[in-house]
């Protein structure tokens, strides 16, 4: 079994990614509901933190049906990093994540995310300073280096596990790469295959189908897979892995009445969390996925994502669950 720290993960664990706008509590709970095994949310700015900004404050609110669920924070400045890792710990997580990977430009720009990847010295020291500074474990997001010609991830994640991170997480791209091109696997499982490292190793990027993920766990021997795009509008996406990981088929898609339940709740949950406004607006970006396949979906799918008031995206739905009843999905 796989643990972070103390905790058991399972056997080969999916982790929701933390993703900006998207892996809030409402969209976390549907993620946990089909399966994944830890959870993680927004990344969290350590300086707007410290400040009490009412956005990053907001992202601190965990459930108990999510756990084990992770707070990410990010920041390349000691003072404020170990002042938000109190402010977090009083959340009460299981696990306190540290973005080192993020390619933003205006989270780069300040040294912080992938940006840290220009200073390992400091990467390390901020992760040795933050373990000591709490009880719970403490893990690290990260990616394979700035460039093409600065990749020294094997190096790196050792440092990182001998100053006391709990388990790493790698996206297979460079910050340079952002998020095009394919990821590149074979680096993490260096880190993996490296006698030295006893920590889970989890691998991220491009887990977009089941084989990718069994290809993850078999191929290149990872401790499990961190699935962010795949996931978005698809909490499903965790199910048929297990499944497929389990059976080696693939399950049936979900439903119409599944999708239109789904969709319903995660609107409702949304509105309920951060208001009608923000609740609409920022539940869009799921639809697209929803419902992807359904031919002749357009004029439907610009009602969803058009609409600024609840009562309308809701009666969008009733006529998609209408006009499309029956309607079977393929993989």
């Amino acid at each position: 079994m796989t643990k972070i720290g103390d905790i058991d993960v399972g056997d080969f664990p999916l982790l929701l990614a933390p993703m900006e706008d998207v892996s809030d509590p409402p969209f976390r709970a549907l993620c946990k509901e089909q399966g994944a095994d830890v959870v993680y949310t927004e990344f969290i700015s350590s300086e707007g933190l410290i400040r009490d900004a009412a956005k990053s404050v907001m992202k601190l609110d965990i459930y108990e049906k999510e756990r084990p669920v992770g707070i990410q924070i990010f920041g390349a400045v000691m003072e404020s990093m170990l002042k938000s890792v109190e402010i977090v710990e009083a959340s009460g997580p299981d696990i306190i994540d540290i973005n080192f990977g993020c390619p933003v430009k205006k989270v780069v720009s300040k040294g912080a995310g992938a940006g840290i990847l220009k200073d390992i010295d400091l990467m390390v020291k901020l992760t040795e300073a933050m373990v000591k500074h709490t009880k719970l474990p403490v893990t690290v997001k990260t990616r394979l280096g700035w460039d093409h010609d600065s990749i020294k991830i094997v190096e790196v994640a050792e440092r990182l596990q001998d100053v006391g991170c709990a388990a790493i997480s790698i996206h297979g791209r460079t910050r340079a790469q952002m998020y095009k091109g394919d990821a590149n696997w074979h680096p993490i499982a260096e880190v993996k295959n490296n006698p030295r490292m006893h920590i889970p190793v989890f691998g991220n990027g491009d887990v977009n189908t089941p084989e990718r993920a069994v290809e993850m766990r078999d191929k290149f021997g990872l401790d499990g897979a961190m699935i962010g795009r795949a996931s978005i509008g698809y909490p499903w996406f965790f199910k048929e892995v297990k499944h497929y990981m389990a059976t080696g088929e693939k399950c049936k898609p979900p439903t119409m009445e599944e999708r239109i339940e789904a969709a319903r709740r995660h609107l409702q949950m949304s509105i309920d969390w951060k208001g009608e406004v923000l609740g609409v607006f920022e539940t869009r970006r799921h639809y697209t996925n929803y419902f992807r396949g359904i031919p002749h979906f357009k004029e439907y799918r610009m009602k969803l994502v058009t609409s600024d008031h609840s009562e309308d995206v809701f009666a969008a739905m009733d006529l998609i669950e209408k006009e499309f009843a029956g309607y079977e999905f393929t993989q």
